[in-house]
């Protein structure tokens, strides 16, 4: 998304350019200033604060050390408030708890959460550099980010400002690109290699219900909202012989078709694009949604948030018409929205008794990856409770 600013070098030329941004609504501030090496960080915390954006026109280093020392501002705030919140809980204890049936945590906490992630997005948002229309960062000492902002964002289109922060983020997912993301589930050394805005399978547990889950006889199978593809071609190493993976974006698409050209699965794979569901029927039907019902932000949400559940409720009631007989649908699902009290405990059994569907199995998986582990993320009790299932469902018998 790509809007025009306009601002004065410290020279005291007017200058403008597009703002680029994965954010799905971006406001332009109000104030746009441009700064350099003279401007110490307490300064650049109270402008940003107030909502300044600051043009980078110093050193590019130095820059990065700005968005660092505006982070460790915004950390020590953080520990503030966590010690006043942890006297507030212990005044409240022997309160009547008011989350519904099966919550951890009360759902203001993820509220409160996502709040304070924003502000610390916006804030550190604040810092930008400008980028010449060949995609070079207009600073001393900058690396060339051409490729990544390139992959990222396609073509350039003249000059354009960015923040610092999403730009370290390019450059570090145009190094998972190239690296790529082990995936033993694919086989000895086979890799999955992400896009920018696109989720890295990188929560293990799911990838190994799909790869061990019973397979009946199949002979087709769809993947939706297949992302990177992963699921897709785990299903296709195991001997399903026609694949249709679907996704409705377009770096989604274009990253799981690279995916799986790479694995050699092109034969048995076809990437397509739709909102969900191919045209036609099929034996098995795959999806891993966004397990949180809220609504994202920018693309690189997508992937967690699921706004009022659409997606979710979507796979389900539409499986009854698209299975093949004797087929069956996959889902994998979190329960972290239930123990942060977003969602009732019954929601997904009552949505799956509407569809006119019923659970063959249910298989379940506790997560590993490193937030499941922080004893000092806010949501920490609710992680540490997760369990992240593989739900097998069929057409219930009439």
């Amino acid at each position: 998304m790509t809007q025009m600013v306009s601002w004065h070098s410290r020279a005291g030329e007017e200058c403008s350019a597009r703002l680029l941004t994965s954010a799905f609504s971006a406001r332009v501030p109000a104030r746009i200033e441009a700064v350099d090496d003279t401007l110490s960080a307490d300064t650049a915390f109270r402008k940003a604060s107030e909502g300044t954006a600051l043009v980078w026109e110093g050193d590019f280093q130095n820059a990065r050390q700005l968005l660092s020392a505006l982070a460790r501002r915004l950390d020590v705030r953080k520990q503030d408030r966590a010690a006043k919140a942890g006297k507030a809980n212990k005044s409240r204890a022997g309160q009547v708890a008011t989350q519904p049936p099966g919550a951890i945590q009360d759902a203001s906490v993820f509220h409160a959460y996502r709040m304070a992630q924003s502000n610390r997005a916006r804030i550190l948002g604040m810092v930008w550099v400008v980028l010449d229309r060949d995609y070079q960062i207009e600073l001393n000492r900058a690396p060339d980010v051409a490729l990544a902002c390139e992959q990222a964002f396609g073509q350039a289109t003249g000059r354009q400002v960015i923040a610092l922060r999403e730009l370290l983020g390019v450059v570090g997912a145009a190094q998972w690109r190239e690296k790529g993301v082990a995936i033993a589930e694919l086989g000895a050394k086979a890799s999955i290699f992400p896009y920018y805005g696109v989720f890295s399978p990188v929560r293990g547990e799911y990838l190994d219900m799909v790869n061990t889950a019973p397979l009946q006889k199949v002979s087709t199978a769809w993947d939706v909202g297949t992302g990177t593809g992963v699921l897709a071609a785990i299903l296709a190493r195991r001997g399903v012989a026609r694949v249709i993976a679907t996704d409705n974006n377009d770096q989604a698409l274009a990253c799981a078709r690279e995916n799986i050209d790479r694995l050699g699965l092109q034969r048995q794979v076809e990437v397509v694009q739709a909102d969900m569901f191919p045209e036609g029927k099929a034996d098995l039907i795959v999806c891993n949604p966004p397990w949180l019902p809220a609504k994202p932000t920018s693309t690189i949400e997508l992937a967690i948030y699921d706004a009022d559940s659409k997606m979710l409720t979507a796979f389900v009631q539409g499986l009854r018409e698209r299975l093949n007989p004797g087929g069956e649908g996959w889902l994998i699902l979190s329960d972290l929205a239930v123990r942060l009290g977003l969602r009732r405990d019954t929601f997904f059994t009552e949505l799956i008794e509407q569809a006119g569907l019923q659970v063959l199995q249910r298989m379940d998986r506790k997560p590993v990856h490193a937030k499941a582990l922080d004893a000092d993320d806010p949501l920490a009790r609710a992680r540490a409770a997760e369990v992240t299932s593989l739900w097998r469902l069929a057409v219930k018998p009439t």
